[in-house]
């Protein structure tokens, strides 16, 4: 499984190095986007937990084709 979670917000170096699983692409004016492999539920339900655990403003997710 691959998904994409968008951030409202740029993110630093520092928060970018905490999920070196996914890859980044910055949203000129709208934030971030992450995407990358999930590889079960509970990757998933880890990866949500951490976007929350910084603070991170989580505005879509989506699973994406494989």
């Amino acid at each position: 499984m691959r998904y994409e979670f968008v951030i409202a917000a740029r993110l630093s170096d520092t928060v970018v190095a905490a999920f070196p699983e996914l890859k980044v692409s910055e949203r000129p004016g709208t934030g971030t986007t992450l995407f990358g492999p999930v590889t079960d539920r509970a990757h998933l339900d880890g990866l949500l937990a951490q976007f929350s655990d910084l603070g991170l403003e989580l505005v879509d997710m989506h699973r994406l084709p494989d």
